[in-house]
């Protein structure tokens, strides 16, 4: 990101904390364009006349919370990086902020080197993410595809599934490693930019738990998990 100015579009309804992180990474950290909306309403208009590169976010806020925020926003945009920012502890609060999209937790309070750090890590990985060669459609067992594109998860009776962001990017990594194991850090690197957060690693079980049960008709693919690795998508002769 040398050389480029970030637009980051913070939405935080709490204007002393939003002048203080704003101030921070324009003049402190320098190379930030930082846009601002009060509460979630405000957020989705900014975000959608001003595309940032990033979004920082709240969750408890007035007129619309972080939540419904994103919800919105991956309804239309699956790729833009989102983290929320909260005081928030419970698992509970924090797989729905996964499972909607949200890319990263940034637990308050917190320094503006400290945002930059997860700001700057989480573009570089979904850029990436984003510019690696793709088979448009993937072949699972004799009953699925998988359309890496679209999100999609195709049943050769015609059925189409349309998974969440979260549920399409590990498929499609499984996918990329099929037949393979793949450690369990390093999918909770690539998808959740860390490889011991707690709240993650739960997050990625439901995930796991998810896709078994969309698969689950089809006895030629089995997603397994190698105890104390990671797991694998595997193909068998029936």
């Amino acid at each position: 990101m040398e050389g480029q100015i970030i637009k980051l579009l913070l939405v935080e309804d709490d204007a002393n904390l939003c002048y203080i992180i704003q101030g921070g990474l324009e003049d402190m950290i320098g190379g930030y364009k930082v846009l601002t909306a009060a509460n979630g309403e405000e957020g989705l208009a900014v975000w959608k006349a001003e595309q940032p590169d990033v979004i920082v976010a709240d969750i408890e806020m007035p007129v619309m919370d972080g939540y419904e925020m994103v919800k919105r926003i991956r309804e239309e945009d699956e790729h833009i990086p989102i983290l929320f920012t909260s005081g928030r502890v419970s698992p509970k609060d924090v797989v729905k902020g996964y499972e909607l999209g949200v890319n990263n937790y940034v637990k308050k309070p917190f320094l503006a080197e400290e945002q930059h750090a997860h700001v700057t890590a989480l573009l570089k990985l979904t850029r990436g993410l984003q510019v690696q060669k793709e088979v448009p459609e993937v072949s699972i067992g004799r009953l699925f595809s998988f359309d890496t594109t679209r999100g999609v998860l195709k049943q050769k009776s015609g059925e189409e599934r349309m998974l969440t962001v979260r549920e399409a990017d590990l498929l499609r990594m499984l996918c990329e490693h099929k037949g393979q194991v793949v450690r369990r850090e390093v999918i909770l690197s690539r998808l959740w930019n860390t490889e011991e957060d707690y709240f993650a690693s739960r997050s990625l079980d439901v995930f796991v738990s998810r896709l078994r049960k969309l698969l689950a008709d089809d006895e030629a693919v089995e997603l397994k998990t190698v105890k104390g690795v990671g797991l694998i998508l595997e193909e068998r002769k029936v």
